[in-house]
């Protein structure tokens, strides 16, 4: 695998070493390879790690198999990926409902391995889609960005704006869930509000009240499991046509991950990715 990045602005006038330590986030083990196998240059020239690098410098960084060892996974089909943007390190997908993120076991098959069957070699997850969930997803095409990324989700700089349908209707336009989430001691298929659970908030925007449901908009902070179905269920508006927190039946689950917006880390591209499912509009249209 070879690489070519041309700095930003943002790392100029920083060494070759924090620029891979700290702002790329090269493990240790991969720094020494790329060390010692002199697999890092600067416009194509050999460096010295202390070197600085100058906005325009074009990095060429080498991975071989010793670098990486590539993760074993069954290929899926290629014909269920829905590109929505790709480059050379990532690719955001939109993600049917009904279908899991990754497998749980090496016989499943999954949206992971649909889409590493389209790329011809292992993808990554940088996030998960409940499997009723539909919507942009976000997967890393190597092992050198996946770690930038994770960084940059735990960090709150990918942002993601969900739609939803709810059940009743709100008296306010918009309204922050700022409530731990833990998994039910009762039921494990289950999360619940709990206050021993982990830091969960949910920002939620009323983008239209009909009779009986609600259409609204919900951007996280947090990504707990379920958060959205949590929070909605315990705020007793639970989303139409789920089937572990709600009462109101539907075709499908009425959660559809719409927006997916960040700043590429390595190129600065001011990234807003938006994702249809005619399946949502077309369930919506019965309940408004």
């Amino acid at each position: 695998m070879e690489y070519k990045i041309t700095i930003p602005q943002k790392f100029q006038n920083i060494t070759i070493n924090n620029l891979l330590e700290e702002k790329w986030l090269v493990p240790r083990k991969q720094r020494h390879f790329l060390r010692t196998k002199k697999n890092i240059l600067v416009n194509n020239q050999n460096v010295n790690w202390n070197d600085k690098v100058m906005k325009g410098d074009v990095i060429t960084i080498k991975f071989d198999l010793e670098d990486f060892p590539q993760t074993k996974i069954t290929y899926g089909q290629k014909e269920f990926v829905d590109i929505l943007f790709e480059d050379e390190h990532i690719i955001i997908v939109n993600k049917p409902e009904g279908m899991k993120t990754h497998p749980n076991n090496p016989n499943e098959i999954a949206l992971l391995n649909h889409v590493s069957a389209y790329l011809n070699h292992p993808a990554y997850v940088v996030h998960r889609l409940d499997k009723e969930t539909s919507g942009a997803i976000l997967f890393a095409k190597n092992q050198f960005i996946l770690p930038i990324l994770s960084q940059m989700l735990e960090k709150r700089q990918i942002h993601r704006t969900y739609q939803a349908l709810s059940q009743g209707n709100f008296n306010k336009t918009s309204f922050t869930v700022n409530k731990p989430i833990g998994r039910d001691r009762h039921d494990k298929k289950k999360q619940i509000v709990s206050s021993s659970g982990k830091k969960a908030i949910t920002n939620v925007k009323i983008i239209k009240n009909f009779s009986q449901v609600s259409l609204i908009e919900c951007r996280l902070e947090t990504g707990r499991t379920h958060q959205i179905r949590v929070h909605l269920a315990y705020e007793s508006h639970p989303l139409i046509g789920d089937k572990v927190y709600g009462k109101l039946k539907a075709n499908r689950l009425m959660l559809h991950s719409k927006e997916l917006s960040f700043t590429h880390p390595l190129t600065e591209q001011k990234i807003q990715i938006f994702a249809p499912s005619k399946t949502f509009d077309d369930t919506l249209q019965i309940f408004s």
